[in-house]
């Protein structure tokens, strides 16, 4: 007992501390005004920012009739799931929801481990021609052939019409590399160095040492890379324009608003015709249009969140130097 009344006293001694020498900043009606306008400014881009997929949301989950004739403006009316529940009949939706997964996944993976590791290796001064390397690196930065000389290139290494010409394109990405690169060579350079004196090879420095205090600057380019494969469509639809098995979702999104006009494109060959004549008559084109683009949008949504708390810190970090 006499431990925890030490503990209150001392709570209340360091309140009654804090309280006498805390300086009390007053503001004058200029700063207050300034406040004001720079928190509504602020929360006005906030709504701004949202909006547009709050309104999308709340007309894939209204009455379908009262979104048709615009009358879904800020709340929802006569809630419903139907409409994802038509829409998971597509069988090709499915197909290239799974697409996109699988290339989000490896192909964000396989650019994190390969920029982690071209990162660390071109802080080493033993690298061979090392400066001559990361220059050459950072070149390709500024140069571009264009989409033809692109398409060429693709073709003659063999990445149409596979899977491959997804993941591998992107494995080395430039901008990344040097992010990991700066972040590292932020790191002490003693650990590194202690490490190597107890005998650990650069294998190990990197996997035990390198790679678990990298994790900000990783989970950043994470983000950048998993972002930017979930959202492309420009290599689906140049690239596997003959392969509709391997139309990603954004490649299937783009086909669905082309076919406006016909309804019956927008389900394909997945449903029967009964089902077909049953999901004209319950969605028109603009609610096919809105559910396609949640489905687009929702998976990101739910995870950058999770991924922000390493963004600002590991992007900060990994631009300090060049």
């Amino acid at each position: 007992m006499s431990d925890i009344k030490l503990t209150r006293e001392q709570k209340r001694e360091e309140k009654k501390y804090f309280k006498e020498h805390t300086t009390h900043i007053k503001l004058t009606p200029g700063d207050i005004i300034f406040n004001i306008i720079n928190y509504a400014f602020f929360i006005v881009f906030t709504i701004s920012c949202i909006f547009p997929f709050y309104y999308l949301f709340i007309n894939t989950i209204s009455d379908n009739e009262l979104v048709t004739k615009g009358a879904i403006t800020l709340l929802p009316k006569g809630l419903t799931i139907s409409n994802y529940i038509q829409m998971g009949k597509v069988n090709d939706l499915w197909n290239s929801v799974l697409i996109t997964f699988l290339r989000t996944f490896i192909g964000t993976a396989l650019m994190v481990f390969i920029s982690a590791l071209a990162g660390y290796l071109v802080t080493k001064k033993e690298m061979w021609h090392r400066q001559f390397w990361y220059r050459f690196l950072v070149i390709t930065m500024y140069f571009n052939a264009g989409l033809i000389p692109w398409y060429l290139n693709m073709s003659t290494l063999g990445l149409t019409d596979t899977f491959a010409a997804y993941i591998i394109p992107g494995i080395v990405s430039p901008y990344n590399i040097i992010l990991v690169k700066t972040y590292i060579e932020s790191i002490p350079g003693e650990i590194e160095e202690s490490a190597y004196m107890d005998g650990a090879s650069y294998w190990t420095i990197f996997r035990k040492i390198i790679w678990p205090l990298s994790k900000p600057i990783l989970a950043t380019i994470a983000i950048f890379g998993a972002v930017g494969h979930w959202n492309s469509f420009q290599d689906s639809l140049i690239l596997n324009a003959n392969s509709p098995q391997l139309f990603t979702l954004q490649h299937r999104l783009y086909i669905y608003l082309q076919k406006s006009s016909n309804i019956s494109a927008m389900v394909q060959s997945g449903i029967s015709s009964a089902d077909t004549t049953a999901i004209a008559g319950q969605m028109n084109t603009k609610i096919i249009q809105y559910t396609i683009s949640m489905v687009t949008i929702i998976p990101i949504l739910c995870v950058y969140p999770f991924m922000q708390r390493y963004f600002e810190k590991g992007l900060m970090l990994g631009a300090v130097k060049g």
